[in-house]
């Protein structure tokens, strides 16, 4: 274990006031500006999610989603909130079959949800935060009307996709192609008209009177049901905009859509890891492969094993690739379809699943067969292999990708939250004009079969891959973690924390160690690509690791030493009294904050 030992990148950080860590410095550092002002852990959430919206508008915006797992200290109690918007009730399969189309395209209006993420940060403000709607909403507004330094990553982005903003999405030239050039890396960047939007919320909050929570649903209410909702219906009803088909489509989303949905508190799925309870969302996300991935492993001595060597990295891909076979086969809106966790983390089929792990890699795609039921995969672009960095979400065409953003906090008092925003890309929908942000494109993770339980349906969530994560070792410690990467999420972040629960130690190392993924899997985005035994690996793992697992038959694609995983946490050290964080270092941005 030679990378448990020595430097790391940056040091962990320790403290008794709080931490937060996310995958921008200015989230981080507005969110603990809160909590030194003495705003709790969700205040810090909410004020970090809007700067995020601002800073990194290529990972996640405002017409964008936001799934989070909150735990509040005084009930000691983990909860889930659903910040993830259904499809239109224009939408149906039916619908996209008379349009010529196989697959949700990547872009455009079509692939448009309810925008979730304004939805899911005001629930958790209103019902667990103590600060008005103004005091968080400041940050941001303040980076959109005066300027953050703009992320090399956005400029990549934007410089990929300058032709179509030219030719076709107009609007979006006028937001993100300043004097008609690709901006650069490092300046000053301004969005006014989101700050417009943003103000105008508050004001009509406001309006309200001087109740918290009355401004907070009246600022609710004008997103959904206000002139948020009447610009996104006059802008989708008019507009027909050019998608990665290559063909021009009306959106189906409307105000009514809108004014039906609102978030909601769910409980969690679980279970336990040795000495931890581990807690994930329901099968409308992707969360409940984490745990059975954490179940298949439970059968094999991985904290035997040393993290980077061959049996370890084997033994995990080919748990992976189990799950992830069950994920693409069984979940879906459990409002639609059974929801089937319970039975999927079952001790007989998963001593059943564990046996089909052999000693070389398998390019079969093998979901179970739950309760007796004969399982499905998807039809259209099945068996489609294309190409690809494999390193984020493919938000524009198979060679252009995105990603997603993450927040950890944990607060004086015990209270943690794990988010996960995502989508409203600047790459993949036009900029709605009156707004100065673009809607989400995540219908494209459906599937247009019908009878699947990922299938296309009105008022439908779809099954994302957004995947934030907590975990209790009772007594000892409590996590907040997660990171970005698509269907990778629930890889690196699985690695991190068997590593964790292997090992222990400094938070730091353990995100520096070198990580790797399989892509023989049903890829969630489009074109839906599946890389039968790939493994994408940091070379890090060393030459010797890398060999032996040709060897065994992993089609092994190296990646630059430092290109995978984002992952940051939160903990609350019960042992030490202390509170503790850690960022990811890759793509220089992502930092923790605390004191």
């Amino acid at each position: 274990m030679d990378d448990l030992q020595g430097m790391t990148t940056r040091p962990e950080l320790t403290g008794t006031v709080g931490m937060v860590a996310s995958t921008h410095w200015l989230a981080s550092a507005a969110g603990m500006a809160v909590l030194e002002r003495g705003g709790n852990a969700f205040d810090a959430a909410v004020a970090a999610g809007f700067v995020l919206q601002v800073v990194e508008p290529h990972l996640n915006g405002p017409g964008g989603d936001m799934p989070a797992l909150v735990y509040t200290a005084a009930d000691d109690r983990v909860q889930v909130i659903c910040g993830q918007g259904p499809a239109p009730g224009a939408a149906t399969i039916d619908g996209f079959r008379r349009l010529g189309l196989e697959l949700v395209p990547g872009n455009g209006l079509l692939p448009a949800c309810v925008p979730g993420a304004f939805g899911g940060w005001l629930s958790m403000l209103r019902e667990l935060g103590t600060w008005r709607l103004r005091d968080v909403l400041e940050f941001a507004i303040g980076y959109a009307e005066r300027g953050h330094p703009l992320l090399a990553g956005a400029v990549e982005r934007i410089d990929e996709v300058q032709a179509l903003f030219r030719n076709e999405w107009t609007d979006s030239a006028r937001v993100y192609l300043p004097g008609d050039r690709v901006p650069q890396a490092g300046t000053l960047f301004r969005n006014e008209r989101l700050a417009q939007t943003l103000t105008r919320l508050l004001t009509e909050a406001e309006s309200a009177g001087a109740d918290r929570e009355a401004q907070i649903e009246a600022a609710r209410r004008a997103w959904y049901e206000g002139f948020v909702a009447e610009a996104i219906d006059d802008y989708v009803a008019t507009a027909s905009i050019l998608d990665d088909s290559g063909s021009r489509h009306e959106g189906l989303l409307r105000g009514a859509d809108l004014a039906a949905w609102e978030a909601t508190f769910e409980e969690p799925h679980s279970i336990d890891y040795g000495d931890w309870r581990v807690f994930k969302t329901g099968p409308w996300g992707q969360g409940p492969v984490f745990l059975q991935q954490l179940a298949l492993l439970d059968g094999f001595d991985v904290s035997a094993l040393d993290p980077c060597e061959p049996d370890a990295v084997h033994t995990i891909v080919e748990c992976a690739k189990l799950a992830f076979a069950d994920r693409d086969a069984w979940y879906g809106c459990p409002r639609f379809v059974p929801d089937l966790v319970d039975e999927l983390l079952a001790p007989d089929y998963t001593d059943e699943r564990r046996g089909l792990v052999g000693e070389t890699s398998s390019d079969v795609l093998r979901p179970g067969s739950v309760g007796g039921r004969e399982p499905r995969l998807p039809s259209a672009g099945w068996g489609m292999v294309v190409g690809g960095d494999g390193v984020g979400e493919p938000t524009m065409s198979a060679t252009q990708a995105g990603d997603t953003c993450h927040i950890d906090v944990v607060d004086r008092w015990g209270n943690m939250v794990a988010a996960t925003p995502s989508g409203g890309w600047l790459q993949s929908s036009p900029v709605i004009p009156a707004l100065g942000f673009c809607l989400g494109t995540r219908a494209q993770m459906f599937v247009l079969d019908e009878g699947l339980p990922n299938a296309l349906a009105p008022g439908k969530r779809p099954r994302t891959t957004l995947s934030p994560g907590f975990a209790i070792n009772e007594g000892r410690a409590r996590i907040a973690f997660g990171t970005p990467g698509g269907d990778q999420q629930d890889q690196w972040a699985l690695t991190f924390f068997v590593r964790l629960a292997a090992v222990g130690g400094d938070l730091q190392r353990l995100i520096d160690m070198p990580m790797f993924h399989t892509e023989s899997l049903y890829g969630s985005f489009y074109p839906r690509d599946w890389h039968p035994g790939r493994l994408v690996v940091e070379r890090r793992l060393g030459q010797r690791t890398l060999a032996e697992l040709a060897r065994r038959g992993h089609e092994v694609v190296e990646m630059p030493a430092w290109s995978l995983g984002r992952l940051s946490i939160a903990m609350h050290d019960l042992e030490r009294g202390l509170f503790r964080a850690a960022a990811n270092p890759r793509t220089m941005q992502g930092y923790a904050v605390g004191r």
